[in-house]
Order: C-alpha cells, then structure tokens, then sequence
C-alpha cells in the first residue's frame, strides 16, 4: 500500500472492547474470515456484544468466508432467538472445509451451524462468489466473495 495514514492507522488497530458501539456513530462493521476466525470470533464477548449492538440498533452487520462465525453467538433483541434464525444468510460451506482438508480442524462446519440456527443457508458452487443480503445484515461466502459484500455494504449505506 502507497497510504501512508491507511498503513498507520492498521498498525494501531483499536481492540473492538475499547469502540462504544452504542454511541450511534458507527452505521456498519465487517468481520473478515480466515481460519483464525473459528478461534478468535466464537466466544468472544466483546465482539458478540458489539454486533448484538449494531444489528439491534438497524445498523450494517457484513461478515465474509468465515466471518460469519461470530454470528452463531449473537441473539436478536430478545435475546433468546439466534439472530441468524429465519435470515438468509452464507458462509464458508462445509464442501469448501472439505476441500481444504480441515474440515476436522475447526469446532464446527459454518455452514451446518448456521443451519441448525434456523438461518436459510445459501451458496454457490465452491469458490464462486456468493453473497447475500438480508435486510442490514449482508454474508459473503468465500473470499471470491469479498467484493461483493463490499459493494452490498456500499449500496447499503447509501440507500
């Protein structure tokens, strides 16, 4: 990268506990995949309650490939129903874990789990993009999928 202040500003990220999400000043986040995802996003209260925060307060909720993990702790504003239940959503698919040889390695296939939360799991061939939007809450598949959930979280934001 040729931005210096972009390169400064990765370099000192700010832990997601420290943002007051509930200020109202923020209209979306994104979570990323990656494998480091399935360890660093399932049971992490901070970022549970962060996007309980935004998708709760009808703000942008996107999440990519693996992303998504963080959503199969979070709850609707009841705090009972998943808030994935009912919504179409996607996600890392379990023939793509399958594919990469480490379907045994992570606690759970993404696409199974968001099944058994009652969300309405969709997708494309392997490594197609596929990303969908329901509502403010918008998934990508893999990270074929990347630009798409971008230019949805755009399309969005300005709507």
């Amino acid at each position: 990268m040729h931005d210096g202040e972009a390169i400064g500003m990765l370099s000192h990220s700010v832990k997601v506990e420290a943002i007051d999400f509930s200020a109202g000043d923020i209209d979306a986040i994104v979570t990323a995949g990656g494998h480091g995802t399935v360890v660093d996003f399932n049971g992490n209260p901070a970022l549970k309650s962060a996007l309980e925060t935004m998708y709760n307060s009808d703000k942008i909720v996107a999440s990519i490939c693996h992303g998504p993990n963080c959503l199969v702790d979070c709850m609707q504003s009841d705090g009972k129903t998943p808030l994935v239940k009912g919504k179409t959503v996607t996600g890392f698919a379990d023939t793509e874990e399958v594919a990469v040889q480490l379907h045994s390695k992570v606690p759970f296939l993404l696409e199974t789990k968001l099944k058994e939360l009652g969300a309405n799991y969709v997708k494309a061939d392997d490594w197609n993009s596929k990303c969908c939007v329901d509502g403010k809450l918008i998934t990508g598949q893999n990270p074929q999928s990347s630009g798409a959930v971008a230019q949805a979280v755009i399309e969005v934001l300005s709507a």
